[in-house]
């Protein structure tokens, strides 16, 4: 019988040919490390390579030479999504169905269960290393931090939201947790989040070097989260950049991202969200505080991309590029969340109206900056309309993936879980631990990597506090909370989700709503308003 490695080794030299080199043929006989990537409220067309001004050289470069795909979904919340991604399941069978709040039904207690596994739980039986640097957020209780879910080192924020400066990283109403392994941690004065969780996963891969085992790397940075906190010398390379509005920043977005062919010829932009106002009727008072708020904001991704290039380097300088596959992604659409005196102590509030850039405040962009961030689609993180779910897709591996691909298939989160897998030649368990595990949907991403035929999805599904939605090849059914009525869209026809087709086609209606229901009861979903009243910890 022949090793399933083997098979793995041959099935990359015949998807790259004879011209492979040494240096290639070296990596393609040891498994690939392989590094998960996930950025924070990142909105759809903030990269470069998605169409932003945003200088992100090193994710644009990631994405030139290799796999990006335009239609790729999360689960439009940052927990859910973590839990997602990191088991291969919906997010209701990991556990964490809303928030990482306490509830009594076990699909929305708060913290992965015991019957689905990590990436890492998976990968550890098969030889790697398990890493992983940045923000936690699906489990607060020891007893459920990452070293306790399969990764051998972390580094990072047990919790949601947070200050990026330290000392003493705050939350509104919370205390917050930065831990080291199975130890808390407390960050000194030069302390920023960003920076500090890629000095540790530089340590972690080094360390990792001298066993010479592959590793697996999850990087959950925070960036561009709220609040807005970013380094002086990278906001200076932005102060002014947005003093020509919201409109023309998303017609230009819009444009470049056809020209790039991340969205069709035939789609329209969306119109300016309903909550913001004409720009020129500001004041220059005003319109200088944007500017200030998004030119902070840009900083945050810019920064996150040198991080980025700095793990890049690493690699190459432990000559490990060539077997290393790297996915990014964010976590789920930008964010309108505002800093409001209900729901923020009063000292935060005030933090609140302070300028971005100074360092001492709390704030986020709102409305205003999030409609650009999600250029060109409706609504937001939260709701299962394009702008809460859709996020930019990269995939980079020179040896692995194909250089210069972008897919319009439509991927999950799901799907990352079978991939990593799939590239170290690992299988999925059904028992771990003496544990009966549930069965991941999620499909194989090799394929695509090497540029050959996918066969994708079947269907995909969405549920966030009670918005939802089912997407079936060119068509997404959506409905949102609590109006709870259904709206049809042709997703080639319409991306932006701009003309409600549910009247004309009610028999795709009725099937889509079915195929929904049948998965909602599979999945352990439940109707939000027989959900128990605690209020989810939200961020």
């Amino acid at each position: 019988m022949i090793n399933k490695n083997l098979l793995f080794i041959f099935s990359f030299f015949f998807a790259f040919g004879l011209s492979t080199t040494k240096a290639q043929k070296k990596a393609l006989n040891k498994k690939p490390n392989i590094i998960v990537i996930l950025a924070d409220d990142m909105g759809y067309s903030d990269l470069g390579c998605f169409g932003s001004e945003t200088k992100t050289p090193n994710l644009d470069e990631m994405a030139a030479k290799g796999l990006k795909m335009t239609q790729f979904y999360n689960a439009s919340r940052c927990c859910p999504t973590r839990a997602s991604l990191l088991t291969g399941l919906y997010q209701h069978q990991a556990g964490v169905g809303d928030m990482m709040n306490t509830r009594k039904e076990p699909a929305y207690q708060g913290y992965l269960n015991q019957n689905c596994v990590t990436i890492a739980e998976a990968l550890k039986s098969y030889g790697y290393t398990t890493l992983m640097a940045g923000k936690w957020h699906v489990g607060q209780a020891p007893a459920n931090w990452p070293v306790k879910r399969g990764f051998d080192r972390y580094f990072g924020l047990i919790d949601g939201a947070g200050s990026y400066f330290g000392p003493y990283p705050y939350r509104p109403k919370q205390k917050l947790t930065i831990a080291l392994d199975d130890k808390e941690f407390t960050p000194d004065k030069d302390y920023y989040s960003t920076n500090a969780y890629t000095d540790y996963a530089l340590k972690f891969i080094e360390e990792n070097d001298k066993t010479k085992k592959p590793f697996f790397l999850y990087l959950a940075y925070q960036a561009p989260h709220w609040p807005l906190h970013a380094l002086q010398q990278d906001i200076v390379k932005y102060k002014g950049k947005y003093m020509q509005g919201w409109d023309k920043l998303r017609e230009a977005r819009f444009k470049r991202m056809q020209e790039m062919g991340i969205i069709p010829k035939n789609i329209k932009l969306s119109p300016r969200d309903s909550n913001l106002p004409e720009w020129n009727s500001l004041s220059q008072a005003e319109k200088l505080n944007w500017d200030d708020k998004m030119a902070v904001y840009a900083a945050m991704l810019d920064c996150m991309d040198q991080n980025i290039g700095r793990i890049r380097k690493k690699l190459k300088d432990l000559g490990q590029e060539n077997n290393t596959v790297i996915m990014f992604l964010s976590d789920n659409g930008a964010s309108n969340e505002t800093i409001n005196p209900n729901g923020f102590l009063p000292e935060i509030f005030q933090s609140s109206k302070k300028l971005a850039s100074d360092p001492s405040s709390f704030t986020a962009y709102g409305f205003e900056g999030a409609n650009v961030s999600n250029t060109p689609f409706r609504l937001f993180k939260h709701w299962e309309y394009e702008g809460g779910t859709a996020t930019p897709f990269i995939a980079y591996g020179p040896t692995i993936i194909k250089a210069g691909v972008t897919s319009h298939q439509p991927g999950h989160i799901i799907d990352i879980m079978t991939t990593c897998l799939n590239l170290a030649g690992a299988n999925y368990p059904s028992i771990y631990k003496d544990r009966q595990i549930k069965q991941s949907a999620g499909v194989n991403l090799v394929p695509l990597f090497k540029g050959q035929k996918w066969i994708g999805h079947n269907a995909l599904f969405f549920e966030h506090e009670g918005n939802r939605a089912v997407r079936k090849g060119d068509w997404k059914l959506v409905s949102n909370y609590p109006d709870n009525e259904w709206h049809l869209f042709n997703m080639v026809a319409d991306r932006t989700e701009l003309n409600d087709l549910s009247k004309s086609q009610p028999k795709k209606v009725q099937e889509l709503i079915a195929l929904y229901n049948n998965w909602a009861q599979k999945s352990d979903v439940i109707s939000f308003e027989k959900l128990a009243t605690k209020k989810g910890e939200g961020y």
